[in-house]
């Protein structure tokens, strides 16, 4: 019985642990960037927000690291209505003029439209896109 116990509370440590290991990675690895960060908001068309959500997951994500856009996180809010229609999604650029040619360079991407193409084939998923830029306070713990 004990054994059993002792068990579990390693397995748990460990999995705590890990979970650290990733978090602090992640944090390490914003940290270690020094850029800009844009926060962007996408609402949707009623009823297209799980498509939206398709399109991120199949490949719209890649295409941003492609393109020199580091993603940081990716959001639905957690109450409805803005459940229903928002992607709140961060990404971390070396610079504004960065950002604007990464833009660019993904808008003129071939597999781009391919996506965008494919994914609208019943009308347009977004119906705004709400786009600010961000610089970290000197006491944030991402810089």
């Amino acid at each position: 019985m004990i054994r059993k116990y002792a068990m579990t509370i390693c397995a748990a440590l460990f999995a705590f642990l890990g979970g650290l290991a990733v978090n602090h990675d992640a944090v390490t690895e914003a940290q270690g960037m020094n850029r800009v960060f844009e926060l962007r908001t996408y609402t949707t068309n009623e009823g297209a927000l799980q498509g939206l959500l398709d399109r991120f997951g199949g490949g719209e994500t890649d295409l941003f690291e492609k393109h020199g856009m580091h993603g940081i996180g990716y959001w639905v809010p957690a109450e409805s209505p803005l459940s229903e229609n928002t992607l709140v999604y961060m990404l971390a650029h070396e610079s504004r003029d960065a950002a604007r040619a990464s833009w660019r360079a993904f808008g003129a991407d071939p597999d781009w439209a391919s996506m965008r193409d494919a994914s609208q084939v019943n009308g347009r998923l977004v119906s705004n896109v709400e786009s600010m830029f961000l610089s970290p306070t000197d006491f944030s713990p991402v810089q």
